[in-house]
């Protein structure tokens, strides 16, 4: 089929070559002439394409969280934080599983991934990191971010998560939607609020999921908030699962669409269990309430 230009109508040729509208692909142009002269007629069908296209990368269910698999068992990692580790030598998230099981075989002075011994002071864990920084590792920029953060220095956190983001960080674009809400290190920002949430709802994080839903809700569009939660859902997310059971009990969700968001969430769950990880929880509870005297 011979393609023209949407402005001035000349046809696509040996030698010259027609550019798509990057917002929309819908319409060609020979020069950047043509496409600004057309673009009075063009704007409010590309917006709505744009946004169309947008919604179909925005609604595509992630085959897994942002968070990934454990690099040792290379099962898929808990969204409960507190079952993982961070190992300060190589900055990898190792599962508890792992984690212990290593410290059972060879103490708690070697890495379970990269085998390197481990720090003997903080200040060789803080080498260790800026390590991390200057190799362009994206988890090292985003947990600098958030030990700035945790020390108030809002505005060098924003900096370390803007790199992390550029990096391809999911979890640090989600720290940039929150600092853009709350105006910490930055000015509100509310395009930029929204821009970096539904960057790390993409990449997978369910807690950005989660919040976009809730947002949604409180505008009205229960639509859109409920096909979050069905995402966030199959992400593991448990507070979504809430959400779509008081959606649910409001008729705001098909019955076939929450029974498959349900067995979707219990499956992704269940992913996540071993008889290593298992064991590495009972002994941290164990170890807990040894703690408190029990």
């Amino acid at each position: 089929m011979m393609m023209s230009c949407a402005s001035c109508g000349t046809a696509e040729v040996d030698d010259i070559k027609l550019k798509k509208c990057t917002a929309c692909y819908l319409v060609r142009y020979c020069s950047v002439k043509c496409q600004r002269d057309h673009r009075p007629q063009h704007k409010k069908e590309c917006k709505k394409r744009a946004a169309e296209l947008r919604d179909e990368i925005l609604f595509k269910q992630p085959e897994s969280t942002n968070l990934g698999d454990c690099p040792i068992c290379f099962l898929p990692f808990s969204i409960d934080l507190k079952k993982s580790s961070m190992m300060p030598c190589c900055s990898k998230i190792v599962c508890i599983g792992c984690d212990h099981a290593n410290q059972k075989r060879e103490g708690e002075d070697v890495c379970p991934f990269c085998r390197h011994p481990a720090p003997t002071s903080q200040e060789e864990s803080d080498m260790n990191r800026m390590r991390r920084v200057e190799a362009n590792d994206p988890f090292a920029f985003r947990r600098m971010g958030e030990r700035c953060s945790d020390e108030k220095d809002y505005k060098s956190a924003v900096e370390y998560w803007t790199k992390a983001a550029e990096l391809g960080d999911v979890g640090a674009h989600y720290n940039l939607s929150i600092s853009y809400r709350d105006g910490l290190g930055v000015e509100k920002d509310e395009k930029k609020k929204v821009y970096h949430s539904e960057q790390a709802a993409i990449g997978g994080d369910p807690f950005a999921r989660s919040h976009l839903g809730c947002e949604e809700w409180s505008n009205g569009r229960t639509d859109r908030a409920v096909k979050h939660w069905i995402i966030a859902a199959k992400l593991q997310d448990e507070k979504a699962v809430g959400a779509l059971k008081e959606a649910y009990r409001e008729g705001c969700v098909r019955k076939e669409d929450f029974a498959s968001a349900l067995r979707g969430h219990q499956a992704a769950v269940d992913s996540t269990k071993s008889p290593q990880r298992d064991e590495a929880e009972a002994f941290m509870i164990h170890h807990k309430l040894r703690g408190l005297g029990v």
